[in-house]
């Protein structure tokens, strides 16, 4: 390929990451904390594509150019995949297939007043299972996630949580009881209200604990739009 398509593909791919960067289309692939670089890493692309551009309009002038392999405008394909295809985001299928990734915190803070207080996935089951509910006694809590159905049809309300990227994401995984919904269907958001239950399943994966919640109510909310969850290292 020569330095003209390479800075075509330059300008491409800058002009990708910019996209996803100033919509919420870079969710799907990084935290939102990491927006920054990717909106600077688009920009210069950008700018080394046009004075590549430059360069070679200058150096052309020069020498007699000639052609290269047309096959080799191939390799836009990929970069098209991600322009033009949106990943979806993890769910119950990698849910399923991970094992909870649940780690002890180093404290609580307290809860504030008014139930049912709204948690995450990763804040009710590290205070459920780690600080074996006691921060929860008496309260009403609040709790999105997507749903997962193991093999047995036991339901879990789950987040993918990450640390830098959807390469790295892994599920914290919430065992339901109570009056749960009489259709339960995988990879549906959930907005769950419910209580402390004490006790704890096992991960079938690797053997990490999953707290139950017991649900006195629950509705289906649209997807969020940050389906990751990034309060575990906050």
């Amino acid at each position: 390929m020569n330095r003209q398509a390479q800075a075509a593909v330059l300008f491409l791919l800058g002009g990708a990451l910019l996209h996803a960067g100033t919509t919420d289309l870079y969710l799907r692939y990084v935290k939102a904390g990491l927006r920054p670089l990717l909106l600077a890493s688009g920009a210069v692309l950008i700018a080394a594509a046009l004075a590549t551009a430059w360069y070679e309009r200058r150096r052309d002038r020069e020498r007699h150019p000639h052609p290269e392999p047309r096959v080799a405008w191939l390799l836009l394909l990929p970069l098209l995949a991600l322009i033009l295809i949106a990943p979806p985001a993890l769910g119950s299928y990698s849910a399923l297939r991970s094992g909870t990734a649940l780690q002890k915190p180093y404290g609580y803070g307290p809860l504030p007043a008014g139930d049912p207080v709204p948690l995450s996935v990763v804040d009710y089951a590290s205070r459920a299972a780690y600080g074996h509910g006691r921060s929860l006694h008496g309260r009403a809590v609040r709790v999105t996630g997507f749903l997962a159905l193991d093999h047995a049809g036991r339901p879990y309300l789950v987040r993918m949580a990450l640390n830098c990227c959807a390469a790295d994401a892994q599920p914290v995984k919430i065992a339901l009881t109570g009056a749960l919904p009489p259709v339960l269907r995988p990879d549906a958001w959930l907005e769950v209200t419910g209580t402390y239950a004490p006790g704890l399943a096992r991960d079938p994966v690797n053997d990490g604990p999953v707290p139950y919640l017991k649900v006195t109510s629950s509705r289906p909310v649209p997807a969020p739009r940050d389906p990751y969850d990034e309060t575990w290292n906050t």
